[in-house]
């Protein structure tokens, strides 16, 4: 199947436009960036994320809750283990963080060779 036949969202698509304001919201593509590697705890992830507030990243992973992204998963031990991870909807965000990053790198090489 070629892209040609495949109906493309109009930028003006609500689902569109609510995917791009989700996944590029501030701090959400870098959380998302390191749950793709698998389940981190809350401090895993502070630590991961040079900058964030431990406000704001709940904040943010509640939000990608809200929107059944990222799952918190409860262990029962002592103390209680709290972890995130993708739910099946969040695994297949990879190959688009995947893509965003290497178009990223590529950008970034790009710019800094026009200085």
């Amino acid at each position: 199947m070629t892209t040609e036949n495949v109906a493309q969202p109009s930028p003006e698509c609500p689902a569109y436009h609510s995917a791009i304001e989700l996944i590029g919201k501030r701090w959400n593509g870098v959380i998302l960036r390191h749950l793709t590697q698998g389940a981190a705890r809350f401090s895993e992830l502070r630590a991961a994320i040079p900058g964030i507030t431990d406000t704001m990243l709940t904040q943010r992973l509640r939000e990608l809750e809200d929107a059944s992204i990222v799952d918190r998963q409860v262990v029962s031990t002592r103390p209680v283990d709290i972890r995130y991870a993708l739910t099946e909807v969040g695994q297949t965000l990879a190959p688009i963080l995947d893509a965003v990053a290497s178009w990223s790198n590529e950008w970034v090489a790009t710019t800094q060779s026009d200085h």
